[in-house]
């Protein structure tokens, strides 16, 4: 890999030095050519001296949202440099989706693994997603969580004989749809008395044979319980 050009952005001095710091002792392929600790001062070092490669701190000057709208005129300005976020914001994971949907290389945490030689490189040898170990244990976690979520889901499905009008039902429920609505809906091909008898069959389903006195809130909170529908996909149909 041939050399080359920085530009750090960050507004504590202190993190700016040790961040430059590390490219000295660390990443020997890199020039750091200019720092800036607000969006004022990077833009005449972005026409002075384009570099390849903008480390770019989120939080500058108390908001949390400038380096996501630096990210995106970087992008549109200058396609072709490389943005890599180093961020304190270890907490604030809908940040890393906006930095990531903006256009950002990757993310690296300021915590754990910190910056490394194959964050940068990789970086520069232009993959995407690159992410230090923090970001990619909790990924992991999320998809762990997620494919556990969705087997339960399609158990629940065959174990009580789901079919997509007892998800709809049930999801519309939720919503606070009335059954006079949810008969309404161009997906729904039942008046509201066979809504009613399938309300009364899954809850036999649900609860078992002979139960009685359970309301819509009793069913959904079951269905949602037993992972038949989930918060997180709790849409209406047209």
């Amino acid at each position: 890999m041939e050399k080359f050009k920085v530009i750090i952005v960050e507004d504590v001095k202190l993190e700016l030095k040790g961040t430059e710091q590390i490219f000295r002792a660390d990443i020997p392929l890199a020039e750091v050519v200019g720092t800036a600790m607000t969006e004022t001062e990077l833009w005449p070092l972005m026409n002075s001296n384009t570099p390849d490669l903008v480390l770019l701190d989120l939080g500058l000057g108390g908001s949390t949202t400038v380096g996501v709208d630096i990210c995106k005129q970087l992008r549109r300005r200058y396609p072709q440099v490389h943005v890599l976020i180093f961020t304190g914001e270890v907490l604030n994971e809908r940040l890393w989706v906006d930095v990531l949907d903006a256009g950002a290389d990757g993310i690296v945490l300021k915590s754990g693994e910190l910056l490394t030689p194959d964050l940068v490189y990789s970086v520069m040898e232009g993959k995407k997603f690159v992410f230090n170990r923090p970001i990619l244990e909790k990924i992991v976690q999320r998809f762990r969580q997620s494919v556990l979520t969705e087997s339960r889901r399609s158990e629940a499905l065959l174990d009580y004989d789901i079919d997509e009008y007892d998800e709809r039902l049930l999801r519309h429920l939720a919503l606070g749809y009335t059954k006079d609505m949810i008969a309404n809906l161009r997906t729904m091909p039942f008046g509201v008395k066979s809504l009613e008898k399938r309300q009364v069959d899954l809850v036999s389903r649900l609860f078992g044979e002979g139960q009685t006195g359970v309301n819509a809130t009793r069913l959904v909170t079951k269905a949602l319980q037993l992972g038949i529908i989930n918060l997180d996909n709790l849409t209406p149909d047209d």
